[in-house]
């Protein structure tokens, strides 16, 4: 079990997220990943959106926190520097790793609720919050 840390990018009536390709399955997660040991929440988003994205974000306030594996956070958050799509993460340069493909993109708001998009209840509450 690990707390992990993810970032809510909405610009343009789009949101940031990354398509997964992984043994056969197509599907989305927001941006984020592992909380490492000592490291606050909101640092780890704002690592997690460098290392995944390529961007620096201001992390706005935590919209929505449950427990599975451990406790997950997803953090409103709005790009201050750096290039949608750049990250340099070990997901992107470790081709060891074997955990399938990791393509940043954005998506239309009203496409939320017809994709594969983990987890599915904090894709409902971004609907809510900007529609």
């Amino acid at each position: 079990m690990r707390d992990r840390a993810s970032v809510v990018i909405v610009e343009n009536h789009r949101v940031g997220l990354i398509k997964r390709i992984r043994e056969g399955k197509v599907y989305y997660v927001f941006p984020g990943g592992g909380i490492e040991n000592g490291e606050a929440p909101v640092d780890g988003a704002k690592r997690e959106a460098l290392e995944e994205l390529g961007v620096e974000v201001k992390v706005n306030n935590c919209i929505a926190q449950f427990e599975y594996n451990g406790t997950q956070y997803f953090f409103l958050s709005e790009i201050i520097n750096g290039e949608f799509g750049t990250g340099q993460g070990e997901e992107y340069i470790d081709e060891n790793r074997d955990r399938g493909t990791y393509l940043p993109m954005w998506v239309d708001l009203d496409k939320l609720s017809s994709i594969d998009i983990k987890p599915k209840e904090v894709a409902l509450k971004v609907q809510t919050i900007f529609n």
